[in-house]
């Protein structure tokens, strides 16, 4: 049996939950909520979080000699194949996502700056594994510790940022664990920055998928740090200068993200890819693989599920940003109609060659009363593959309607009951 098409989250996950009663098509209770930033935010960005995906004629995955992996395609929000998403795993360096997470965090709210000097400590210069070779009689920029983590994998050069953006890397550690739950990463706990061994440093695929997918939809700015093939720090060794993700020199189309490797946890990645296609845009996909047996093998399990995944499901897009998927009439309010769609382009990653058996059909509340604030979730839009639901994707409001007067309201009063 194929995958089953599904979001990411289940409709439980805290900080994605778009509603508050199930969507029926003629009667149904929604909550009216004014959305906070991060609530509009969540709503734009995972567009599917609150559904459930019936099971279709799905494509068989390819089969893949790791311990686990997913592969979501990043611009539908779904989810199109994995083998043990929640299994417990160490995450090795795939640990230096949260830690860039929370640095670019830091670059954004002028905490850091990319060319502030940052002092090497004797606890970052010591650090056993991948290095980037500083030590502490260097004073190194930010820019060039976030590549050396990112480009070799430096435990010292991320020891280095956790101790300049927290003061310490116990309290870092500390913020990593407090964002992990923020995002709603429930399965992950760390026990250090850089991701060595250590008992109880674990994490999951779909945790893994998550956390890479918010960093580059949350710092699109920093994204292209993962895409550089070769770098050095003046005075480090030559031979240490060349990026781990070996299809960044294979592939063109991928732009990230991380390797990680120690002996529990095998070699893994997070590899993300971007392809321009007609009518759509950029379609990006991300493959986490975990556990493969050589950083050969890595890299040609992401390879061939990130191929498959082009190739097995095509991506459609049912509307634009912002556009307005219906705009039914309101009662008592200052605008005569209420317009609702998305923040997000409206796409589905659907199995290929069956687009033309698409359908949408919107659920919602009837009468609409105002008032409505900007980013307040109204009714869903539910897309459907023939006579099978697919999935619902949450309408938001657009733009906001006040209530009108007092004679506009007694008006529409009159007129309600009247209907």
């Amino acid at each position: 049996m194929g995958p089953v098409l599904k979001p990411l989250f289940s409709s439980d996950a805290p900080v994605a939950r778009l509603g508050s009663g199930p969507f029926r098509l003629q009667t149904f209770r929604m909550a009216n909520e004014r959305m906070n930033a991060i609530s509009k935010f969540w709503i734009g960005a995972w567009l599917a979080a609150a559904s459930w995906c019936v099971q279709a004629q799905m494509p068989e995955a390819p089969e893949m000699a790791v311990k686990a992996y997913l592969l979501m395609d990043v611009t539908a929000n779904q989810v199109l194949a994995a083998k043990d998403p929640d299994m417990p795993v160490e995450p090795a360096s795939l640990t230096k996502l949260m830690t860039a997470y929370l640095v670019f965090d830091a670059l954004k709210n002028r905490k850091i700056d990319l060319k502030q000097s940052l002092p090497v400590s004797e606890r970052a210069w010591r650090m056993p594994g991948s290095r980037m070779f500083i030590d502490p009689k260097m004073k190194v920029p930010v820019e060039d510790l976030i590549k050396g983590m990112i480009v070799q994998s430096g435990n010292d050069a991320t020891v280095a940022l956790a101790e300049g953006v927290a003061g310490s890397v116990e309290r870092f550690v500390q913020l990593m664990n407090d964002q992990a739950v923020f995002l709603g990463m429930r399965s992950t706990l760390y026990k250090n920055p850089e991701g060595l061994t250590a008992p109880g440093h674990t994490t999951t695929t779909r945790d893994l998928a998550l956390l890479a997918t918010r960093l580059m939809r949350d710092f699109p700015d920093y994204v292209p740090y993962y895409a550089i093939k070769k770098y050095r720090y003046e005075g480090t060794p030559a031979a240490n200068d060349t990026n781990r993700n070996l299809l960044l020199f294979r592939d063109a189309s991928v732009d990230g993200l991380k390797t990680g490797h120690t002996q529990a946890s095998g070699y893994c990645l997070v590899a993300s890819a971007k392809r321009e296609l007609p009518n759509v845009g950029t379609r990006r996909l991300l493959s986490v693989v975990l556990g493969a047996e050589s950083e050969n093998a890595r890299a040609n399990e992401s390879q061939k599920l990130l191929n498959w995944g082009y190739a097995a499901f095509d991506a459609v897009k049912l509307f634009d940003a912002n556009q307005a998927v219906v705009t039914p009439s309101v009662w008592k309010g200052k605008q005569p109609v209420l317009k609702l769609g998305s923040v997000l382009p409206l796409v589905v990653a659907i199995p290929a060659g069956s687009a033309a058996q698409l359908k949408t059909q919107v659920v919602r509340p009837d009468p609409l009363v105002a008032p409505f604030a900007k980013g307040q979730v109204v009714g869903s839009l539910k897309v459907l593959q023939g006579e099978k639901a697919l999935f619902d994707v949450p309408l938001q409001v657009l733009e906001p309607v006040e209530q009108a007067g007092v004679l506009g309201r007694a008006w529409d009063a009159v007129r309600l009951w009247i209907k």
